[in-house]
Formats: C-alpha cells, structure tokens, sequence
C-alpha cells in the first residue's frame, strides 16, 4: 500500500461545500501535509502522534472516509485516490477496525462475521466464522450477542469481522484504548498473532506508545500532519531523529546532539572513563527502579538528566556521582 496524500492546495469555494476535505480547511493548516508512506505486504504499520497530528485522517484517507486536496493513494499498485479518481471505501477491499467495535448489537457473533460474506454461501461463512473464532478463542460464541461478550471478546469479534471478507489491508484506529492495562497487553499479543498468521497488512493508529512498540513491525511517528520519523520500534526508541520524536515514547535526555533514554544511562559513585560527573537533586521510589534526577557538572546548567537504576544502595540529594551511557551510546 503506497500514500502520498496531499500538498497544501485551498479548494474553490463550491468545492469547500460539497466535498469537505482531510487535508485542508478554512483557516487552518492542512491535517496530513508532504507525507509519503510505502506499507509492505505483510507488515504492521504503527502509526503514533499526539493528538491533531494527523493519524485519525490519514487513516480516513486511506479508507475513503475522506477526499484528499492532492497527492495520491494506492493499494496494491491501484490508484484509490489522486485529482482524477476517487473509489469509494466499499470498494477498496479494506476492513477497518474501530476503538469501539461498531458491533451490530441486534446481531449474532456469527451473524456480525456474515455481515462481510454477504454474497458467499452459508456453508463458505459458516466454515469462515468457525475459523476465525477459534483463533481468537472464542469457537462456540457463534450465537451469543455483543451485549453477552466481555470487552476484549467484543473486540476480538470486531478484528474477526474485519478479517473475514479477506481484506486487502485492515486498518485499526484506538483498538485497545478501552481496555484495562491487563486485557489490553492479553487481547494485543492476540491480535499481533492473528494478522501475523494470516499474513495480513495492517495500519493501526494509537495513542500508546507501548502499544505502538509492541506492535508495529515499523513505526511511524507523526507530528502537525507530517512524518517526524518512521524505523523499526528499537530504532525509533533509541535512536530518536528530534527531541518530539524522543519525548514522545517517554522520559529521554539531551547529551549534546543525541538523545539518551533513562535506561541508557548508568550512575557510578567514582570517575570512570567516559563519565561525566553531576550531582544528584531528586530521588524518587517508582517500585521497579529508582527514578534518580542529576544535573550534569560539565554542560549548560539549565540541564538536568532522569536516570533508571535498579541496582543502586540508598542515595541521597546533593550527593555527588558520575554517569556513564551503557551500550551503544
């Protein structure tokens, strides 16, 4: 699947009230601008960003929900959408997947995964929705409704729905977002299994950044519309290309021109080679490690460091120390 939606354009003043558009309006910035993505068959895109950065309509652009200004979409090598052609989203061959399951509560489990197999014979969905249902754990649900199913059953029955047409791509927007923390991590290592055993292309939209890591083959982080960076989950985490993009998946420190995670720094009580000596100002408890803030003895003074240590003694502030980066750094 290939994306180039759209560069700035501001349409005539009919087009403004017929066709609403995704990536500009009226007075204000265009929501996806200058962003080119290429997903691979196969592979799971995590897409990532702080609200209004543009992750919601890139995914509606890609569906169809929304026209682009400009740029092109294409999935499978087809055009879906550019200045000439536009396909509808039940025409793309794509499931979506949305954060509340957009179940049918009047229907049946089966009847939900049927919905997609409309023109397949009832044996042909029957065999589908049994398939399905048992790699999600969940064979023998086919008569129960949504309203008799946990959250994570309902949207494991929103993922199987999507998949049982065999779409192209499947697009997840805030699949676990409301979900407790235990049933989320269970039902998001059960969905990663599934698309990975079906061999299936998908993009997801999340908040999370533990969910984005976890489970995107890529990710791609965006900010104001456009792409900030786009790597593997490690090159992401730990080699961030700006200061949004380090923040963005938690707690990092500026050490000249990079960017170091709290987990990559090491204090020692004595000079090391390569350390740089601080002073430490704030001690804090966080159960599986001593979040431990320093400030740097040697760099601008409006610096300060978070450092992860779960192995050191009891310290204490205004003690002085010295810090080393553990790995690669």
């Amino acid at each position: 699947m290939y994306c180039r939606p759209p560069t700035p354009y501001t349409p005539h003043e009919s087009t403004r009230q017929t066709h609403p558009s995704a990536a500009s309006t009226r007075n204000a910035d265009p929501a996806v601008n200058h962003l080119t993505l290429q997903v691979e068959e196969g592979e799971i895109l995590a897409l990532v960003g702080e609200s209004g950065s543009g992750k919601t309509t890139l995914l509606r652009l890609i569906c169809g929900l929304e026209k682009p200004d400009g740029g092109e979409v294409k999935i499978k090598g087809g055009t879906v959408a550019d200045a000439r052609k536009w396909v509808p989203p039940e025409r793309r061959h794509i499931g979506m997947v949305f954060q509340d399951g957009a179940l049918f509560p009047h229907l049946t489990v089966e009847e939900n995964i049927f919905y997609g197999l409309r023109r397949k014979c009832r044996r042909h969905k029957c065999q589908r929705a049994e398939t399905l249902l048992c790699l999600v754990g969940m064979d023998g649900f086919q008569k129960r409704y949504p309203h008799e199913l946990s959250g994570g059953e309902r949207q494991r029955l929103a993922v199987v729905r999507s998949l049982a047409p065999e779409p192209t791509v499947v697009l997840l927007d805030e699949p676990f977002s409301n979900l407790d923390p235990a049933l989320r991590r269970g039902l998001r290592s059960d969905i990663i299994r599934i698309l990975k055993e079906l061999r299936t292309t998908a993009v997801m939209v999340t908040h999370d950044t533990d969910d984005a890591l976890h489970a995107g083959d890529r990710v791609a982080v965006m900010r104001k519309g456009e792409l900030e960076q786009i790597g593997s989950p490690r090159e992401v985490y730990h080699h961030p290309a700006s200061g949004y993009s380090a923040r963005i998946f938690g707690e990092a420190n500026q050490v000249g021109s990079q960017w170091v995670r709290p987990e990559d720094m090491e204090l020692i009580p004595a000079y090391a080679p390569n350390s740089h000596p601080v002073m430490i100002e704030e001690v804090h408890d966080a159960g599986r490690h001593l979040e431990i803030r320093v400030r740097p003895q040697d760099v601008s003074p409006d610096i300060r460091w978070v450092i992860y240590d779960a192995t050191q003694p009891v310290i204490k502030p205004g003690t002085p120390a010295w810090v080393r980066f553990r790995g690669e750094k």
